[in-house]
């Protein structure tokens, strides 16, 4: 069993708002990011949790990041927005561009917004559900530094470029799709690393193109391969979604796109990453969503598992069950590698840490 402790939310919480707001971020700003990285850990997220904590704070130390303002409109139709996140911190420019989708798809069926000159944003996933929560379908996409190698090449050319999709099924269920286009995100391989564990076969390569289990092997000169693995067991269809999330943000957006985006940790540069929100209204189609989004999530979940003491589970399952768990246990289990991290975050910046419950 791994050895770490359990740490309530709220104070998980009200621990990344001391230590942003310590950075240079105003409150409501440092609230947001806090929000995002809390829920990922909750869902069970961790490679977007609090293990991004590190690099905020960093981009708002060296100043690649602004700490304070609001992202602006700067064109716009009844159903559409571009909005310049004036390079402020990425949940802050992600709230915002959703909202305004939200607004647009209420009043139009459908709200389309694309925000360039934003940062990291955490999970897509937090952002789809903000729609889903209010019976409205969301998307999120968003681009990211290279990280991962396309078909043919060895070279981490395109990014993880994630994408979330969610549609309310009523009662608080909900269909949430919040995947990377690569094999798996970057953080998973950086949590492993910090674990001192191996990862799976045929998740990356090392520097010099060689199938690897090190993750130190891809972290450091190597690369993640595309969703699908290598070019013959599909690796070309999670290189074309990575490419289609690129268009989607940077393209369209009027940001940096593909071999324009910066190396992961640079911190030279603003990022200018760009991120596509999406909200649609059902009621702007068919009567009856929610309750066909009902008997569809139902007809999978009670299909015949392989193993008898399991359930066949839809996309967002697995988060409400990490959730349930944590809520069952009053809090976050983290590994001691993990809260050794935060504790050595809280002592070099004189800031109160939380308790941790063995």
């Amino acid at each position: 069993m791994e050895k770490g402790g359990y740490v309530q939310p709220r104070e998980l919480f009200e621990f990344v708002v001391r230590c942003v707001t310590s950075a240079g971020a105003e409150q409501s700003g440092a609230e947001s990011l806090a929000s995002v990285l809390v829920e990922a850990d909750l869902r069970g997220h961790y490679s977007h949790g609090l293990n991004r904590l590190p690099f905020y704070l960093q981009d708002l130390r060296t100043g690649k990041c602004r700490e304070a303002g609001k992202p602006q409109i700067v064109a716009q139709t009844t159903a559409t927005a571009h909005v310049d996140g004036c390079n402020l911190l990425g949940p802050v420019v992600g709230r915002f561009s959703m909202r305004v989708a939200m607004e647009k798809a209420r009043t139009s069926g459908i709200g389309l917004v694309v925000a360039r000159n934003s940062n990291h944003f955490g999970i897509a996933g937090w952002y789809s559900t903000m729609a889903s929560e209010e019976g409205l379908i969301g998307m999120a996409f968003t681009n990211a530094s290279p990280t991962t190698a396309v078909t043919r090449c060895k070279e981490p050319v395109i990014g993880t470029n994630p994408l979330s999709f969610a549609a309310p099924a009523g009662h608080k269920d909900d269909f949430v799709l919040d995947m990377a286009c690569s094999t798996v995100a970057l953080g998973k391989l950086e949590i492993l690393e910090r674990k001192k564990l191996p990862m799976p076969g045929k998740w990356g390569i090392d520097k010099d193109g060689n199938p690897t289990t090190n993750p130190t092997d891809v972290l450091q000169g190597g690369a993640l391969l595309p969703l699908g693995g290598f070019e013959e067991t599909g690796g070309y269809k999670g290189y074309g979604l990575a490419m289609m999330v690129d268009i989607l943000c940077g393209v369209l957006g009027g940001a940096k796109f593909g071999l324009q985006l910066k190396p992961w940790l640079n911190t030279d540069e603003p990022a200018n990453l760009a991120q596509c929100f999406i909200a649609i209204n059902p009621s702007a189609f068919a009567p009856g969503f929610e309750d066909r989004m009902k008997e569809l999530l139902s007809g999978y979940r009670n299909l015949p598992a392989e193993n008898p003491n399991e359930k066949v589970l839809t996309p967002g399952d697995p988060e409400r069950i990490n959730k349930k768990e944590c809520e069952k246990v009053g809090g976050i289990f983290y590994h001691e590698k993990q809260l050794e991290l935060l504790l050595k975050i809280a002592e070099e910046m004189s800031i109160p840490p939380f308790s941790i419950r063995f």
